[in-house]
């Protein structure tokens, strides 16, 4: 399937990806980061699918999220009739569930339909077999301490192949059925999950009413969604889709939902993004509190801390989803999406030196304390501790923010540490740290240091840019982030903007950074950084212009991937993918907030 088929589903533990043919290709159960016993994207004959649809292959597809929710109704017409599927991962009265609940609703709406539905367990990520139990309440399936169930009404007759039968229908474990719709009629189809705990088999009834509960709760989360801004369609669906990657038992941030989709069409670059990336978390709060939602924010922060500081105290570029260091990277046996492998499980990038980390947090402290909270004194300390290694440490080479094996002095680091610095002089300011005075002077020092270097090494007059690391003729996207940083919102980051779009641009998309379009395809953050840019150094009008462009870039659910073929505009990279979804809600409300200003005769930073 293409990239550009998927919608996904999510209950604040786990998410599903669905095929416009109505088949789930994706679902990790019971948590996001649980080894996924159907993961048929990234491996078609063995990784494992929920399949339902029409017997009738000859059908009409249309399809679209419930106002203002996560739940996705698909509509299927055939020769014969047309049929309804909801498809929700039930939440409770109180929040998740306290075990994962995908729920598919069947409503036949004219005519009659005959519909048939599998069950087709894979574990490709796993190292344990798959096991069948026929108990007296259904079928259960079991691989390792994962124990997923069925329960529904109306679907027919359940059926299992008989053994020797794998390789065409999916081996013995392999369940299905057939039924027939008619104008009223109502069937559903329920898989419930748990690990390593006793399982819930709920009754299928009441699951059918907490899908209706489940609309309800979205929609209230909605309503307290803050947007009047342009683009409000594709900020709401972002907004939603970054709420999906949000991992409530603890609050932290998935960087996306799925692993090992690759980012170009040869391989070798199929990471595991179900981790929460420092960074990423940092913009999903910078988003979260310009909205006004405070739970989320809270528990973001919080979380970000507590691993932080029960980890060493140390920086740490992404971490596990329950706040534990990632134990690297593992080759798992799948195939790859459309073969491209291989594929795995884990990222490589934990172990590396990424300056801009620090300004992630320092950046996005000083935003959570100008808010209006207040910063314990622990937390203080920390971000006293991460200031001093920005002022020791940015004189050091490090593999950049895209996490790159060739160690460099990258100029957008040297960026970040600036802003980590300044972001530390801010909350000082405002009474929210309490240094040393030696310890602030020697902040500023840093600061103007840090500056100087850059108008020495980082500028390339023959270029008329900033460039990727001193002594090269390479450009980096990245250092767009630093016009509204603040660092720049001059003449040469306007004339960077320039040369950033003449060489790495392809129409209104941008690569990473030079030479790279050889490797991969181009980078949806950048293109909506590229935006941001421009609305920051007065550029306004290009700016709306470009965003007018960007988002006609999501599918026809307004989802995005990590990365968008130059070529044929087909989705690459993992989904759906944080930082690119961030990157859209960001660019609109920067550029919504100085159109605001400008109006008003300023031009002051967001």
């Amino acid at each position: 399937m293409a990239l550009r088929s998927y919608g996904a589903i999510g209950d604040g533990r786990t998410v599903a990806l669905i095929a416009r043919d109505g088949q789930i290709d994706w679902l990790p159960m019971p948590e996001l980061d649980t080894d996924p016993v159907f993961s048929g994207i990234v491996d078609a004959g063995k990784g494992g699918r929920i399949e339902l649809r029409p017997v009738d292959d000859d059908f009409e597809v249309q399809r679209e999220y419930v106002a203002n929710t996560n739940v996705l109704v698909t509509r299927f017409r055939t020769s014969t009739g047309v049929v309804e599927v909801t498809d929700a991962l039930v939440t409770g009265i109180a929040g998740r569930l306290p075990w994962a609940e995908l729920a598919r609703r069947i409503d036949g709406v004219e005519g009659s339909v005959d519909m048939r539905w599998a069950v087709v367990p894979g574990n490709t990520f796993g190292t344990h077999p798959i096991r069948r139990f026929d108990t007296l309440h259904g079928p259960v399936l079991r691989a390792a301490d994962i124990n997923i169930a069925l329960v529904g009404f109306g679907h027919g007759r359940i059926d299992s192949t008989e053994p020797g039968d794998g390789e065409t229908h999916g081996g013995p474990h392999r369940f299905w059925g057939e039924f027939t719709t008619e104008p009223g009629s109502r069937s559903l189809l329920c898989l419930c999950g748990v690990e390593d705990e006793p399982l819930h088999l709920p009754d299928p009834r009441v699951v059918d009413q907490g899908i209706d509960r489940t609309i309800r709760n979205w929609q209230t989360w909605s309503d307290e969604f803050n947007w009047d801004g342009p683009w409000a369609e594709h900020v709401q669906r972002s907004a939603l889709a970054l709420k999906l990657l949000i991992y409530s038992p603890s609050g932290a941030i998935a960087a996306a939902a799925t692993a090992a989709l690759p980012e170009n069409f040869t391989g070798d670059k199929n990471w595991d993004y179900r981790f929460a990336w420092v960074r990423d978390l940092a913009y999903t709060v910078n988003a979260l509190v310009r909205f006004g939602l405070r739970e989320e924010t809270q528990a973001a922060v919080s979380w970000m801390l507590s691993a932080l500081k029960a980890n060493g105290r140390t920086m740490h570029i992404f971490l596990n989803l329950d706040g534990t260091v990632p134990d690297g990277t593992h080759e798992t046996g799948s195939e790859g999406w459309r073969g491209i492998g291989p594929v795995y499980k884990g990222n490589p990038a934990g172990e590396q030196l990424q300056l801009g980390t620090f300004a992630d947090i320092l950046s996005i402290m000083s935003q959570y304390a100008a808010d209006g909270n207040i910063l314990d004194v622990s937390t203080g300390d920390l971000l006293a501790s991460f200031a001093d290694d920005a002022c020791r440490r940015w004189q050091e080479k490090d593999s950049g923010m895209w996490e790159l094996p060739d160690v460099q002095h990258y100029v957008s680091s040297k960026m970040g540490c600036w802003q980590a610095i300044d972001s530390a002089l801010r909350l000082t300011e405002i009474g929210q740290m309490h240094p040393d005075p030696d310890d602030v002077e020697h902040w500023k020092k840093n600061r103007d240091l840090i500056v100087e270097w850059i108008d020495e090494h980082g500028w390339s007059e023959e270029l008329g840019a900033y460039v990727m690391y001193p002594g090269s003729e390479k450009l980096d996207a990245s250092v767009l982030l630093h016009a509204p940083s603040g660092f720049d919102r001059g003449e040469r980051m306007s004339s960077t903007i320039d040369a950033i779009r003449r060489e790495l641009g392809a129409g209104p998309l941008v690569f990473r950074y030079s030479d790279v379009d050889q490797e991969e395809g181009t980078f949806v953050a950048c293109a909506f950084w590229m935006a941001s840019a421009l609305a920051c150094v007065g550029r306004l009008d290009e700016a709306v212009a470009l965003m007018d462009e960007l988002v006609d870039q999501t599918n026809d659910l307004g989802l995005l991937t990590e990365m968008i073929s130059a070529d044929g505009g087909e989705f690459l990279g993992n989904m759906p993918q944080g930082l690119s979804h961030l990157a859209l809600v960001n660019a609109a409300i920067t550029i919504h907030e100085l159109s605001s200003d400008d109006t008003d005769g300023q031009k002051e930073a967001p």
